[in-house]
């Protein structure tokens, strides 16, 4: 975007926007001055308009937002210019963070709970303290678990927190603490699938990002691109640019279970029984292999150059020349050299010639990638799909490659203004609670092997004292009970622990509170936010407070400081140092000062004016099997093995691993508890998935694009929006095919009961031939029982109450897609 229309676009929305405030202005009961004229009243309006920076937060994107204030009231948020995530656009939820800010049924400060009782029929009957109070409260109880050499009974589990001055400070809270429970994240009921497996061939732990507008064609898993896949907001801007300007267009098959926006749009749609994406990543590998179609610049090839892939005949290893793979052609004995699209065909129930198409379409294009979430690996064999699809991208050589796949480069933060490990007292460092395991990982009696979260287990591990009980939880930017599979259990968990929830709205966790110490809302906060990953460089924004906070609310970045200085000894010297969020923001940013952005950001000074910190391009690239690194000019310097090994292919090898170093490090683990096979469990293998709950139905329970993380569950405008393909204005429906209705004598419209062996739940049907028979489709979004007064007046029941919760064995993926359910008319 030019420099000239980037200040035109600037002009006309300020004017846009501060002619609404005017009208505002004009309209209201305090216009101003009796006798002022309509032109200057407007003049007085614009000039009282400001604009804020600040950081969508309905979504992880991170979008940059204008924000626009008039006479201390926002009234009109713009996607910003010149941030690389928004480019001036928005999503459809962007703008109606207005409704965020302003939503009548916010909590309007600390509470504390009078009624001992809990119970979704049990007032809570709140009462406002003041935050000294409820501060004091919780530093009590804290001293007095530490006093006591009981620590370890205190967990803090968040959601999407973002930043070093927010959910970055709760590794330090607990290490200085001493507990094993503080943080637990809620990555398990997200996306580890993803991540482990990634970890398991490539070695780098964490989700791609992505060059999709170099990309030839892109090849998705689930992953509901233009429905909820991340960042949304430019995957639209980019769908346009790659489908519309870009020549050659890219082409795009899309795999799911029911026909969404993506498949709609896409040039191929696949609708897949549950759990079998991994069968047909497989015999996309056959082909790939079969036909010659690999990538051997990158995956190499045969010594003499003939291609001895046939099917069903193995291969002697010696006979080809790896490259940056490890273990291809053991792979293919073991596994892959059956693995035909016939096979798949039949696992799948998708028609051979469609697997063959897409085959050689992906095989043969260049760049390519494939891309997935937990649409293909929450399942139970959930490590092993995600694995077969990630080895997809190997095969045809995007990783690293321009339109490829890399991983997201971290900011150049400055120091804290304290150094933890400087206030780690004898307790800390070897107390008692160093004894006890973390109570998440203890849901199953083996464990979890490569679990990095199990917040799905929080709840019924307590209830069952497994591996002990929790004294005191506090609960950030998460709602378990509701978000939970089979959350009526947190019901009961949450009825003999003391609970801290920090949302600034009602909920269901919250209606089990002792205690509430309202966050701010985002236009409210001072907030540092690195990018989720988005194109590999390096990006941090800045979320700046639009107006000054409405109520008696705490950003929970300064409640953890505030906590932290009155827990006794060092801990509470190192939260005086750090003294405040902004303190801590102004110390991340002195980074910038021998690393300055893009942008010209250099300070925070400067970083509250952009909003966004940036700077390009991504320092490496794959090219024709070789790595190059920056050097200032262009991709210039080659990079040696070693040098791949310790920033790019992280693992033992120094190679993207078919046969998985991980997995085969752990094979007696495994092949123990889970009764895998040891010969071929540290590959890429087809099982068949695990489905409980009892019915005859696949219920799979997807987000849609106005879902917003759940956050814009009491938005009038998004219940009246919600889903539009099937025409969910005002009520979330379930999908199901006509003929499995008629089946059951249920007509279009009708109440139905879905019920699993965990619950049952009540909610309308939609007749929608796009869903596959097999399958039941309820957005997981609506049925809330204690929310705001537009969420509780949504009819229809909420999908988790049914859902059971099984978890990936491996990676303790919650396994969302895979509970079998019965439906009948209600």
């Amino acid at each position: 975007m030019s420099g000239e229309h980037l200040a035109s676009t600037t002009r006309r929305r300020f004017l846009q926007a501060a002619g609404a405030g005017s009208a505002l202005a004009i309209a209201g009961p305090n216009a101003g001055p009796e006798g002022v004229a309509p032109g200057e009243a407007r003049a007085q309006a614009a000039a009282a308009t400001k604009i804020v920076k600040n950081i969508c937060h309905q979504c992880p994107a991170r979008c940059g937002i204008d924000v626009y204030v008039t006479n201390g009231r926002v009234h009109a948020i713009y996607g910003t210019p010149d941030h690389p995530i928004s480019n001036g656009k928005l999503c459809p939820k962007g703008p109606l963070g207005i409704y965020v800010l302003y939503d009548p049924d916010r909590w309007k400060g600390p509470m504390r709970r009078t009624n001992p009782k809990k119970g979704r029929n049990e007032d809570p009957k709140f009462v406002p303290i003041s935050w000294d109070e409820a501060l004091k409260v919780v530093a009590d109880r804290l001293n007095n678990l530490r006093d006591r050499g009981e620590s370890h009974r205190f967990a803090i589990l968040y959601g999407r927190g973002w930043g070093a001055s927010c959910a970055g400070l709760l590794g330090t809270f607990g290490k200085l603490y001493g507990s094993p429970n503080v943080p637990i994240g809620h990555s398990s009921m997200c996306s580890d699938g993803s991540i482990v497996a990634k970890q398991a061939t490539d070695g780098n732990a964490g989700y791609n990002a992505h060059d999709y507008r170099h990309t030839n064609y892109i090849l998705m898993f689930g992953c509901g691109f233009l429905d909820a896949f991340r960042p949304y907001n430019y995957n639209m801007q980019v769908w346009g640019y790659i489908r519309g300007d870009k020549s050659p267009k890219t082409r795009v098959t899309a795999v799911d279970v029911h026909v969404n926006t993506t498949l709609a749009a896409a040039d191929r749609a696949l609708l897949i029984k549950p759990g079998t994406d991994g069968a047909l990543a497989l015999a996309i590998a056959h082909v790939i292999l079969t036909e010659g179609l690999w990538e051997r610049s990158f995956v190499g090839d045969f010594v003499d150059g003939v291609n001895r892939f046939k099917t069903g005949q193995t291969v002697d290893p010696t006979t080809f020349e790896e490259k940056w793979v490890k273990g291809l052609v053991e792979w293919w004995n073991i596994e892959l050299k059956d693995r035909t699209p016939a096979w798949a065909a039949k696992v799948t129930t998708l028609r051979e010639r469609d697997i063959l198409a897409t085959a050689r379409e992906f095989g043969s294009t260049r760049p390519a990638m494939a891309i997935m979430e937990r649409g293909a690996h929450a399942h139970s064999n959930g490590i092993y799909n995600a694995m077969a699809i990630h080895t997809l991208n190997a095969l045809v050589g995007s990783l690293f490659a321009e339109g490829g796949l890399m991983y997201q480069m971290p900011p150049p933060y400055g120091a804290l203004p304290a150094n933890a490990d400087d206030y780690l007292d004898e307790y800390a460092k070897n107390g008692p609670w160093k004894q006890y395991p973390r109570i998440d990982l203890k849901g199953h009696p083996d464990g979890y092997l490569l679990a990095r979260n199990m917040m799905q287990d929080v709840g019924p591990n307590h209830l069952a004292g497994r591996p002990y009980k929790l004294d005191t939880i506090l609960f950030y930017c998460t709602n378990p009970i509701w978000t939970a599979p089979n959350g009526q259990v947190w019901e009961q968990a949450l009825q003999d622990v003391f609970v801290i929830d920090t949302s600034p709205f009602p909920s269901e966790t919250s209606h089990f509170a002792d205690l509430i110490l309202p966050d701010h809302t985002y236009l409210e906060r001072l907030q540092d936010a690195p990018t989720y990953p988005f194109e590999g460089y390096p990006l941090t924004q800045l979320r700046v407070p639009a107006v000054k906070p409405l109520y008696d609310t705490k950003y929970f970045g300064d409640t953890i400081i505030e906590i932290g200085k009155r827990i006794k000894g060092p801990m509470g010297e190192y939260y005086k140092k750090l003294e405040s969020a902004e303190n801590v923001i102004r110390h991340l940013a002195k980074g910038f000062e021998k690393n300055p952005g893009d942008n010209g950001v250099d300070s925070f000074e400067k970083w509250v004016e952009k909003g966004v910190w940036y700077k390009k391009p991504y320092l490496w690239r794959q090219i024709r099997g070789e790595f190059y690194e920056w050097d200032g000019k262009g991709y210039n310097r080659r990079m040696t093995p070693e040098e791949v090994k310790a920033k790019l292919l992280k693992t033992p090898s120094g190679k993207f691993e078919i046969r998985s170093g991980l997995l085969e490090a752990n094979a007696d683990w495994i092949a123990a508890k889970t009764g895998r096979n040891k010969a071929n469990l540290m590959f890429p293998i087809w099982e068949e998935p695990k489905h409980p709950g009892g019915g005859d139905l696949y219920l799979v329970t997807p987000k849609q694009a106005l879902h917003a993380e759940g956050r814009g569950h009491n938005i009038p405008m998004v219940i009246a929006h919600f889903q539009p393909i099937v025409g969910g204005r005002g009520e979330a429906f379930a999908e199901i095919h006509p003929e499995t209705a008629r089946q059951r004598g249920i007509k279009d419209r009708d109440w139905i009961k879905i019920r699993s062996s965990v619950g049952e739940i009540r909610v309308r049907c939609r007749y929608y031939e796009g869903v596959r028979p097999d399958t039941i489709v309820l957005p997981m979004e609506w049925g809330h029982w204690r929310a705001g007064r537009w969420s509780m007046a949504v009819p229809g029941g909420h999908s988790g109450e049914c859902t059971v919760n099984q978890s990936d064995r491996i990676t303790g993926q919650c396994n969302y897609y895979t509970t079998k359910v019965t439906v009948e008319r209600a």
